[in-house]
């Protein structure tokens, strides 16, 4: 199995989220500001909202997070880690697949509820690998 360089996914994950953040609103209101308490996985990313900071494992035949619930303007940080078997976390309508191991920053920019499956054949329960995100 071949790897992806690490320069190399970071910068398509850079494409991805430049991408991403030109779809949006210029008008990034957000009254939300962070405390100093917050966690950093919880503090208001660069145009608003929070960021949040998911591991998603992947084990034959489910995800650990098969609901992850966000707001508009925050941005996502998801990483797949495979604890058995090989699979991949596949976004279609957010344009994100990764691999085990891999990270996806994912700039939440309208509401709307997305949808996520294994994208890697891995076997007989392949089909019910499936989650979603919901954006509120």
């Amino acid at each position: 199995m071949t790897r992806m360089p690490i320069k190399l996914s970071a910068f398509l994950a850079l494409v991805a989220l430049f991408a991403l953040s030109a779809c949006g609103n210029a008008n990034n209101n957000n009254a939300n500001s962070p405390t100093p308490s917050a966690p950093a996985s919880q503090q208001a990313g660069a145009g608003g909202g929070a960021t949040k900071e998911i591991t998603v494992n992947a084990v034959n035949w489910e995800f650990s997070e098969p609901e992850i619930v966000a707001n508009v303007g925050d941005t996502l940080v998801l990483t797949l880690n495979n604890e058995k078997g090989v699979h991949a976390l596949e976004i279609g309508d957010l344009g994100v697949n990764i691999k085990g191991g891999e990270t996806a920053t994912i700039k939440l920019d309208k509401t709307g509820t997305y949808e996520f499956h294994c994208s890697i054949q891995c076997g007989q329960g392949h089909d019910n690998m499936v989650g979603q995100i919901i954006v509120q």
